[in-house]
């Protein structure tokens, strides 16, 4: 955004840039421990168990929960919705949204600080760069040193980490509309189709950039 100096006038008025975007410093958080950080803990084993365990639960001979959009059914255990259904659908989704409004108007840091999905995945995301890069002070001294040997193997590690995790992620997320005993094999021969290509990519990648980068600039701007 630009706006003219208020002290000159004419067509030589100065312009002053101003940015909508702060940039920061890196930001390297400390390990924290206590009531509050186990229950955080408790959340992101919760919600990733169901989350990466649902495609794998099955139901009468199926998946448990499947949305086939080929096949125009939608799976929630027992439960099989038609086309003509989709108004059900429509219906829980909605009443869901509404009740997520709800929560974070009366509890907001609740959620945003314990089940929300950019908390989850940051959460793991670092405590895996803990893992490989040590705590708040060796990673900065890390970061600081030069490139040798131990900072290169080190920052691999968790960059192949961080892929490993964000692809997995993402075949989860396409293994509720493809059956995932299926779509790992599918990977295996190198036969999927490009919209399952696209939603892996871009779902695994979401979660890369989002918890391994952007962390809390996504709360603060998107």
């Amino acid at each position: 955004m630009t706006a003219p100096d208020a002290t000159s006038g004419g067509d030589d008025a100065a312009v002053a840039v101003v940015s909508l975007y702060q940039k920061t410093k890196k930001i390297y958080p400390r390990a924290v421990s206590g009531w509050f950080a186990g229950w955080r803990w408790a959340l992101v084993w919760a919600t990733q168990l169901v989350f990466y365990g649902l495609p794998w639960l099955q139901w009468n001979e199926r998946q448990a929960v499947l949305f086939d959009l080929t096949a125009r059914r939608f799976y929630i255990f027992g439960l099989v919705l038609y086309p003509q259904d989709f108004i059900y659908l429509t219906g829980i989704l909605i009443v869901s949204a509404y009740a997520l409004f709800l929560f974070t108007a009366v509890a907001g840091r609740l959620w945003c600080g314990y089940a929300c999905p950019q908390t989850v995945y940051t959460e793991i995301f670092m405590r895996v760069e803990q893992f490989f890069e040590g705590d708040r002070v060796q990673r900065m001294k890390l970061d600081a040193g030069p490139w040798n040997f131990n900072r290169l193997w080190r920052k691999a590690g968790k960059q192949g980490a961080w892929i490993a995790m964000g692809l997995w992620t993402g075949i989860t997320f396409v293994g509720y509309f493809t059956p995932i005993r299926a779509l790992l094999p599918a990977i295996g021969a190198l036969a999927l189709g490009p919209w399952e290509i696209f939603w892996i990519g871009f779902y695994g990648f979401a979660t890369y950039g989002n918890a391994g980068y952007m962390r809390e600039q996504v709360c603060k701007y998107m």
